[in-house]
């Protein structure tokens, strides 16, 4: 464990942020509730980081390698309580330093990172509950819960759990009318209340962004189903995977056979989740990150079982197969993990291509070295950008030394403080847009004129990723809080059925209207709000790409 902590350090330390990253640093920069996209518990880790360790990438990643850490030491808990086997233990807390999403990736920040913390503490506390028979860990449940959902609105998922946890074994009835368990939710409640206060304020802003993808519907796609397996192999591990789904499948067998109330919580936190995203990826692409929340309960079940099944009787043969298959995956899990760690540390090569995850999100130094060359050469005293990515890694480059500001989406920023307007209002400004969104009908709605600069690579390894263009700006000013029917404070649709007519509208629109000084741009297929669609990865944090 000391070993792969410190492998976690030196990833979070020499690895640039990805985009994700930065946009939710940029949120840590800001005095608000909560945020359109998610939640504010990301950006309280991110703050507590850079406290400490200043705006580096270890400042921003240091709370996912603490919370990897205290997700080891709950499960590892859980798993003493229930077997008190020291090798049940062990192997709780070596699961996780075996799967690729945990014992590596736990050092990068996202939403889900803060949420699984909370969500196994929410376990642990209902453990004890099933332990001690106190109705007074309901209450710890309660606030733990509500700190999960304060980082990422799938906890709810564990709801179910939950509930058959209450009412499957034999105590149904004592919880049923005792008074903690309705406390407990009523903790939650209050414990969740800033992005309750926040969207109450803000129209429902962050319920109506994220739901719209509970409520998709899409034609079945294999490719898409085919893409969430595959993710679960590699964030998971390709042996631990099928150890883990048995190791839950025999947990649940023993839970709702006999009423054991820790076994059915935990196989229900795995199964319930799991195959709702399972449903959804028939027809959606699943992030890579969202169902990382409910790995961890099935990490304590495999554990678990590899202890009760010799003392249940089952044969000798299956109790050693378990067991070897349980090394196996540990052995195959951590060297896998360790291999990935050198290849993005260690060595120069490119396997992947254009569509690597970390690849794919490098390089905006230079993006961000050509943009201040032009702030010099041109004079401007702020920079503009059109897509959030964007937006986010110059914000992190130039670190409050220029205004950036993303001229669209400005529903993204509600409640955000001035940039620094008064470099911004009646000075020369620097468009750095990627190509070709550079060429969106959405500047059809400004009095921007644009004078071409140059074009500037965005590449990892060898490989160019993007292309940037740098333009001047002259004759406007971005409106912060832009009326909200309008193209620059609209937010983008996520996995809805727009991307069709919004190419229409691109296409129909092109440039015309648009003040621009580039008589040759020509359209794109973009859209009028700016994101490219058809890209392999979405502009959505946390999503690994939308359909269409």
């Amino acid at each position: 464990m000391a070993a792969m902590t410190a492998l976690r350090v030196i990833y979070a330390c020499v690895i640039d942020l990805r985009t994700d990253e930065a946009y939710y640093w940029t949120w840590s920069k800001e005095n608000v509730l909560s945020y359109l996209d998610h939640p504010p518990m990301i950006a309280w880790f991110i703050r507590f980081g850079t406290t400490i360790f200043g705006d580096t990438n270890l400042g921003v990643r240091f709370a996912g390698i603490l919370a990897m850490l205290v997700t080891q030491l709950l499960l590892a808990d859980i798993v003493r309580r229930v077997t008190h086997d020291f090798r049940a233990v062990v192997l709780a807390l070596l699961l996780p330093e075996a799967a690729l999403y945990y014992g590596l990736l736990m050092a990068k920040v996202s939403p889900d990172i803060a949420m699984i913390p909370f969500a196994v503490a929410m376990l642990w506390a209902l453990v004890r509950l099933a332990e001690s028979g106190d109705g007074r860990w309901w209450l710890a449940a309660g606030a733990f819960g509500g700190l999960a959902l304060l980082s990422k609105f799938t906890a709810i998922m564990l709801l179910p759990a939950v509930v058959a946890f209450m009412l499957v074994p034999a105590w149904r009835r004592r919880w049923l009318f005792s008074p903690y368990p309705w406390g407990a939710a009523l903790i939650a409640l209050v414990v969740f209340s800033p992005a309750l206060i926040w969207n109450a304020e803000h129209d429902w802003a962050t319920f109506r962004f994220q739901f719209v993808r509970a409520a998709a519907t899409h034609e079945l796609s294999l490719r898409t189903l085919g893409d969430f397996i595959g993710l679960q192999f590699g964030l998971v591990g390709f042996i631990l995977l099928p150890v883990v789904l048995s190791g839950v499948t025999l947990t649940a067998w023993r839970g709702y056979r006999r009423g054991d109330a820790v076994a059915v919580l935990l196989s229900t936190a795995v199964i319930v989740p799991f195959g709702y995203f399972f449903l959804k990826s028939l027809t959606l692409r699943v992030g890579d990150t969202w169902p990382m929340f409910l790995w961890p309960a099935g990490f304590a079940a495999t554990a678990i079982n590899v202890a009760m099944l010799p003392r249940e009787g089952f044969p000798a043969w299956m109790v050693r197969s378990t067991i070897r298959w349980a090394d196996a995956a540990v052995a195959s899990g951590i060297v896998f993990v360790v291999l990935v760690f050198l290849y993005y540390v260690a060595t120069p090569w490119n396997f992947i291509g254009s569509i690597d995850p970390i690849g794919g999100e490098a390089g905006y130094r230079e993006v961000a070295d050509r943009a201040q060359v032009e702030l010099q050469k041109t004079g401007a005293s702020w920079i503009a950008t059109t897509d959030y990515r964007t937006y986010s890694m110059l914000r992190w480059y130039f670190n409050g030394r220029v205004p950036v500001i993303q001229i669209n989406e400005r529903g993204r920023f509600q409640g955000f403080r001035d940039p620094g307007m008064d470099l911004v209002r009646g000075h020369t400004g620097l468009y750095v847009g990627r190509e070709p969104d550079n060429i969106s009908p959405l500047w059809a709605s400004t009095t921007a004129v644009r004078e071409p600069l140059e074009r500037v690579d965005r590449s990892w390894r060898g490989m160019v990723m993007d292309t940037y263009a740098l333009e001047k700006l002259t004759g406007w000013t971005p409106e912060l809080s832009p009326p909200k029917d309008s193209p620059l404070y609209q937010w983008r649709v996520l996995a809805g059925d727009v991307v069709q007519p919004l190419r229409l509208v691109a296409r129909e629109t092109s440039f015309r209207g648009a003040r621009s000084a580039n008589p040759e741009s020509r359209d794109s297929g973009s859209g009028p709000i700016g994101p490219r669609f058809a890209r392999t990865r979405s502009d959505h944090p946390g999503m690994t790409g939308l359909t269409g």
